[in-house]
């Protein structure tokens, strides 16, 4: 990837791929994925700083080798985002907001294939919401999600 891209995430293709998820089993693997989670947001924070610096040098600038250190340092994050992401894609989950640690793993409800939502800073997954919704159209779990 590219120093001025951000890390994918595919999450259409982790659909169809991922196993689903109880949520018992999404709970469990909270430990996990809370580790990583916050890892991501934290170095995805450090590449937004790096990346900022880097925009205040111009491409002339006299400060060649503190560009190029720059350009090294971004490079390092973006891989080790990239490494963070593939172990939770490992997990079975997948990262939809790099900034807020927000997860969804696939689950089953009433027949049909959905996400479970979880966010960074949440004590457990308490939240679904169909395929093609995203955060704003999450709902809460409640004794008919099963």
């Amino acid at each position: 990837m590219a120093a001025n891209q951000a890390p994918a995430s595919n999450a259409a293709n982790a659909v169809a791929e991922a196993p689903l998820f109880t949520l018992e089993r999404a709970n469990r693997a909270l430990v996990l994925v809370r580790r990583i989670t916050a890892a991501i947001v934290s170095r995805y924070d450090d590449l937004a700083e790096l990346r900022r610096e880097r925009a205040e040098y111009p491409e002339h600038a006299t400060g060649l080798e503190r560009v190029q250190e720059l350009a090294t340092r971004i490079d390092d994050c973006v891989a080790e985002l990239n490494e963070l992401n593939r172990e939770l894609s490992a997990v079975g989950c997948v990262l939809k907001d790099w900034r807020t640690g927000l997860v969804d793993f696939p689950a089953l409800h009433r027949g049909r294939q959905v996400w479970l939502c979880w966010q960074l800073g949440e004590p457990c997954i308490s939240h679904w919401h169909e395929l093609d919704v995203g955060y704003a159209g999450r709902l809460p779990i409640d004794e008919t999600f099963s």
